[in-house]
């Protein structure tokens, strides 16, 4: 039941509640701040979180087991693709590409239906793939599109499908069925029999593509090349795909065509590769470090002649500072005594990097072994350190979010409670200033009874004594 305000005290007795409201929720104000704050902090956190492990991966590609080769290999015929591995010799060679890959197509006759043995049972048909190996279907009707579905649902050697082919005479649709290998090269080689295994064996089935209008129109075939062509050490490369792995150690070579003449392979450094990923290391070492300086600087401000101080959000934070330390250091500590501006890394008065092109190629040129070594050396470094702090679960940067995750977690579940003893409090206020309303009126009636009871009683006169 909603009560009026000061009625028998003349009090805005919603306003002292209120106010007292606003005192009894001082604490819970607090702990919302803190939470607010808690989840600013951990926002920066992530985000920094994330460029560090961009970094680390970064890093991965310049130095460490995973690296990308330092080595580009290039061809002299345009339809010729040649990759080189890390380890890879470098140097050069010719390769003569004499053909292609084919994998195994072949068309039946033309039919109109899938024939029936004299129960009126379906003629089964058997898949030989290359290495002899049978598997025997049955359709589930003569229709010759249930004899492709078969075909396909059997996981043999080829795929199978109906191919229009026109009418018969008298009007009757006509197809083939085509069967495609389902791998290239020689080992992708098929036969299609109509009969079963055991016919196979006895010599009556039927080899589909011996029968009138049938024809194998792709044979199968493995992709052929010839290394030192025309030399006492020729040697023939094949492959059942169109590329030929190791070529030499950690060389592959992919052909589209079969060139006109001998193509020349050439393997040497990636200096383009090199520079890309040493500078692209450097671009991300700066987007750490400055977003870590960013944010953990102390600014000043004026407003109406007073002077605020703030403090970013890393500042203070001992768990950011050792991870912006400790990838600092990665960076720009020497190398065997060198420092990392020998290789175009230079470290700025900023703590910031610049990376200077000029420099590294000098360096490639001058001794390109030794400077992949260098960049390599120090991509590793960075991504230890870049890892050591992103790592799931492990990583300091990582460890420090899940601990305030954990802290704002908990301020929501103990806001929450507040807002149930504050709903609480709010009540006991009011019905305690209902009481007191209450307890006036009470007074006030017993008041005004007095005074009537007063008032009525009679006056004396003391001249009418005399």
């Amino acid at each position: 039941m909603a009560s009026i305000d000061g009625l028998a005290s003349g009090l805005d007795t919603t306003s002292l509640i209120n106010s007292l409201m606003k005192v009894e929720q001082l604490p819970q104000q607090q702990m919302q701040a803190r939470r607010q704050s808690g989840q600013t902090l951990i926002a920066a956190l992530q985000q920094l979180n994330a460029k560090v492990a961009g970094l680390a991966d970064i890093g991965r590609t310049l130095g460490g087991p995973t690296a990308a080769s330092a080595l580009a290999a290039t061809t002299s015929a345009a339809s010729v693709t040649a990759t080189a591995a890390k380890g890879a010799p470098g140097g050069s060679f010719a390769l003569t590409v004499d053909r292609l890959a084919q994998a195994q197509v072949a068309v039946t006759g033309v039919m109109s239906a899938w024939p029936t043995n004299p129960d009126g049972s379906v003629v089964a048909l058997t898949l030989v793939d290359a290495t002899g190996k049978r598997t025997e279907i049955t359709p589930a009707s003569t229709a010759v599109q249930d004899v492709a579905d078969a075909v396909n649902a059997a996981g043999g050697p080829v795929t199978a499908v109906r191919v229009a082919a026109g009418t018969a005479a008298d009007g009757t649709a006509q197809y083939r069925i085509q069967f495609t290998a389902a791998g290239s090269g020689a080992a992708g080689g098929f036969s299609v029999y109509r009969g079963t295994a055991a016919d196979l064996d006895a010599g009556t089935a039927t080899d589909l593509m011996t029968e009138p209008g049938a024809a194998v129109v792709t044979a199968a075939q493995d992709a052929s090349a010839r290394l030192y062509a025309g030399t006492a050490a020729e040697q023939v490369l094949t492959s059942a795909t169109n590329t030929f792995t190791g070529v030499l150690p950690g060389v592959d070579v992919t052909a589209t065509t079969v060139p006109d003449a001998p193509v020349t392979v050439t393997v040497g450094l990636d200096e383009e590769g090199v520079i890309s990923r040493a500078s692209a290391l450097v671009d991300a070492l700066n987007g750490v470090l400055s977003s870590i300086a960013a944010q953990r600087s102390i600014t000043t401000s004026t407003t109406s002649g007073a002077t605020s101080v703030n403090a970013g959000v890393f500042t203070a934070n001992s768990t950011v500072t050792m991870v912006n330390d400790r990838i600092a250091a990665a960076a720009y500590r020497p190398v065997n005594g060198d420092s990392p501006a020998r290789w175009g890394i230079e470290l700025n008065r900023d703590g910031t990097l610049t990376f200077q092109e000029g420099k590294l190629r000098a360096a490639l040129a001058a001794d390109p072994a030794g400077t992949q070594r260098a960049l390599a050396d120090i991509a590793v470094r960075v991504t230890a350190a870049a890892t050591d702090a992103s790592a799931p679960a492990t990583g300091a940067l990582s460890s420090l979010i899940q601990g305030r995750q954990a802290e704002v977690s908990d301020l929501a579940n103990r806001i929450g409670d507040w807002d149930l003893r504050l709903s609480a409090r709010r009540d006991s206020l009011k019905s305690l200033f209902d009481a007191m309303e209450g307890s006036l009126g009470v007074l006030k009636s017993q008041q005004t009874w007095l005074t009537s009871q007063i008032a009525s009683l009679p006056t004396y006169n003391s001249s009418q004594g005399q």
